[in-house]
């Protein structure tokens, strides 16, 4: 590999940011295409495949023979809010391989005892995500139905491009929160992309379940993901 390619993948790896080393296995010649980068014909189209599935191969295409080696961010799952269903969330979500952190300012619920063995946060949402930036790699469930906890949150992970944004509450208590998000200016096209009320439709009850229903939303998003979505202001 080219010393610059590898510089450049090792770049995008650690800012969390998909790319695929692409190596013509006719004459050897290498580059990295990164996740949103427009790529012309069958290869362009094969590229595109590759960062949906994650999975690497040699492709054909446009009459020559491609092995593209993908190198994918670990999707992680971060929670707002540190409540029962978050509890029955934290060991789904590690088992699925979505390394959970869970954020709340309330100490008297943010508590080892409560969530051992997780990345617990007992400070505001916005003084932690100035240090643990949110990504299109990033999966943010807000549950605490507090809006002084879990709005601002919302309104980061829309401007990052998390993959998935859900919030729980009803209709009624969403669109209250759709208000709220449109005066702080958010706009209407991004608040349609939470996924509100929260999870999959199972008929879920208990907190176990809807830990269920949600996890299972987040999977099915990051699957069908748009794999060309950027962060606000990031060229596509």
């Amino acid at each position: 590999m080219d010393p610059l390619h590898l510089k450049k993948l090792n770049a995008e790896r650690r800012g969390r940011r998909a790319a695929i080393l692409v190596t013509d296995l006719g004459d050897g010649r290498d580059r990295i295409v990164c996740e949103g980068e427009a790529v012309a014909g069958e290869l362009g189209t094969a590229i595109a495949d590759a960062f949906g599935s994650g999975k690497s191969a040699v492709v054909e295409a446009d009459g020559r023979n491609f092995f593209l080696n993908v190198h994918l961010p670990q999707p992680r799952l971060v929670v707002i809010g540190a409540v029962h269903i978050s509890q029955a969330l934290a060991p789904m979500a590690q088992v699925a391989g979505y390394p959970l952190e869970i954020i709340d300012p309330r100490t008297a619920f943010a508590t080892a005892d409560r969530f051992p063995d997780v990345t617990l946060f007992a400070e505001w949402p916005e003084d932690v995500l100035k240090t643990r930036p949110l990504d299109s790699y990033t999966a943010l469930a807000a549950v605490t139905h507090d809006p002084k906890i879990d709005d601002s949150a919302l309104k980061a992970a829309l401007g990052a491009g998390c993959f998935y944004v859900g919030a729980l509450g009803s209709r009624k208590t969403h669109a209250r929160r759709v208000e709220r998000l449109l005066a702080a200016g958010v706009s209407e096209e991004e608040i349609a992309r939470i996924h509100s009320p929260i999870g999959l439709d199972i008929g879920a009850a208990s907190p176990a379940e809807i830990a269920v229903a949600v996890l299972a939303q987040v999977i099915r998003t990051f699957r069908s993901r748009d794999a060309a979505r950027q962060p606000k202001g990031q060229a596509a």
